[in-house]
């Protein structure tokens, strides 16, 4: 794995990185490439014991250009069915690590796979995330069932929600926004009954209304 390195377009590497606010140096190469190049590392990683690929995804995640954390939780996810809730919680540092909304969003998505093989462990997993201290840590609290439909725990999303219902925070209200848009397509009187209980920010109730 050491010697995997992404090949990338200097010319668009500039262009990424604006788009992220300048705070991450890219290497010029996006998604659809991103996934080709790794596919040989995915493949490899089938073939070793799920302590290396944890490892591996450290590492990855811990390199300076960007794309290098979408490989990381790209590689998680293909490797979500075989690891344990232990496993799964080894990654929870990386969440933090130079969070933003695309990385966050990312390891998101491995959750809830996760959750998506084996649903009795949502409690524990939403713990990891509820009322915690980072912005970003509640981001997943709330968007943590986005893919669940029918299985939603409405009680833990109302809970999320409620948590940070009149936090200012955009990437909070957008995330409470997106959580009920997306339940709305399973459950449209739900979303609309919460709307009319409660009082929500301009954005997350103009997100949240999209499909009612």
């Amino acid at each position: 794995m050491a010697a995997f390195q992404l090949v990338g377009n200097a010319d668009i590497a500039p262009q990424m990185a604006a788009y992220m606010k300048n705070q991450f140096p890219f290497v010029g190469v996006q998604s659809v490439a991103r996934r080709q190049q790794s596919r040989p590392l995915v493949q490899a990683s089938r073939q070793v014991p799920v302590a290396t690929v944890l490892d591996w995804i450290a590492a990855l995640a811990h390199r300076r250009e960007r794309e290098y954390t979408y490989v990381a939780y790209d590689l998680a996810s293909a490797t979500v069915r075989r690891f344990t809730l232990a496993d799964l919680q080894t990654l929870l540092p990386l969440l933090l690590h130079e969070p933003w909304w695309d990385s966050v969003d990312g390891w998101r998505k491995v959750y809830g796979d996760y959750l998506a093989r084996q649903p009795e462990a949502l409690p524990t997993v939403y713990g990891w995330f509820y009322a915690q201290p980072s912005l970003w840590q509640r981001r997943v609290a709330i968007t943590l069932q986005l893919m669940a439909k029918a299985r939603t725990d409405q009680g833990l999303l109302l809970q999320a929600i409620l948590y940070d219902r009149t936090n200012p925070e955009f990437f909070l209200q957008k995330a409470i926004g997106w959580a009920l848009r997306q339940y709305s397509k399973t459950n449209a009187d739900w979303v609309r009954d919460c709307l009319n209980t409660y009082a929500f920010n301009a954005l997350a109730r103009r997100e949240a209304s999209k499909f009612l």
